[in-house]
């Protein structure tokens, strides 16, 4: 997909963050959009910045990525709104903190609601009309930790791991099948949003200091830089896209000392993080 002019791009989570800075990027192209999120208020900013941004046509629906009806209900009425579908981008996600031995059940459902079977929903909802389009683009955002694990981050890695896994199957199946539609995956590492904000930690996390942490020393790129490289890669056709120095020299100390990286990382968390409570 070379020319965004008229296409019709799906964006979920885009009341804010990279969502939001992917929809004005491509309203600056010409593109019609379907935008959504569970924030009404982020979404209805994001709906004047895109129509400011000159977005030839732009629809916006609340929509929960977890709630599998209600996604099955928005692509059909999405479909039948614009009559094709040429670009998704499965965005919308969040965080949680905590060492596994302190998160709560209904916390884990909760992340991997939205951040693995919310973007299964978008990829299996939309992708017949993808393929329908003959000129389809699936892109699904998994992190970082969607390539090396941290501690405290245990189920966002999990959810991470596999959307890229799922991912790497579904671009796999639309070459041996033939499909025109490129599949990428997206790796961003620290960006400048509120996601560690609004998290989720356990009991033993402090939340306000990690989120202070995150924001003043692990967020280096604005969410305009990320959808600028992530739109690029989109041209380009990039099975996979780094986006952020920190993500590019993380993946690069993994695949140099292999599991190892591990060691490393635990060595240097403390003094990143603060400090646990002890939950008696």
């Amino acid at each position: 997909m070379k020319d965004f002019n008229g296409k019709v791009v799906v964006i979920t989570g885009s009341g804010s963050g990279i969502g939001r800075a992917l929809a004005v990027n491509l309203a600056g192209r010409g593109a019609r959009l379907a935008i959504s999120d569970v924030n009404d208020d982020g979404l209805a900013e994001t709906v004047d910045l895109v129509k400011g941004a000159g977005a030839r046509e732009v629809r916006s629906d609340h929509l929960d990525v977890a709630d599998r009806a209600a996604f099955a209900t928005y692509a059909a009425t999405v479909v039948d709104h614009f009559g094709q579908v040429n670009l998704v981008v499965n965005n919308a996600g969040v965080a949680l903190a905590g060492d596994l031995v302190d998160l709560e059940y209904d916390d884990m459902d909760w992340i991997m609601g939205i951040n693995f079977w919310g973007v299964v929903h978008g990829t299996k909802e939309f992708l017949p009309h993808l393929i329908a389009s003959g000129d389809g683009h699936l892109v699904n955002i998994s992190s970082l930790f969607g390539l090396v694990s941290m501690p405290g981050q245990s189920l966002y890695n999990s959810a991470k791991y596999a959307v890229r896994g799922l991912s790497e199957a579904v671009r796999e199946e639309m070459l041996v099948a033939g499909h025109r539609v490129g599949v990428t995956v997206v790796h961003p590492g620290g960006i400048k949003t509120a996601i560690a904000r609004n998290a989720r930690y356990s009991a033993a996390e402090d939340g306000v200091e990690s989120a202070k942490r995150f924001d003043e020393k692990l967020a280096k790129m604005t969410p305009e830089r990320a959808a600028e490289i992530i739109v690029a890669g989109v041209e380009k056709d990039k099975a996979r896209v780094l986006v952020g120095l920190d993500a590019h020299a993380v993946h690069h100390l993994a695949k140099l000392t292999g599991s190892r990286y591990q060691d490393i990382v635990a060595r240097g968390y403390r003094k990143v993080m603060p400090a646990k409570t002890t939950i008696v």
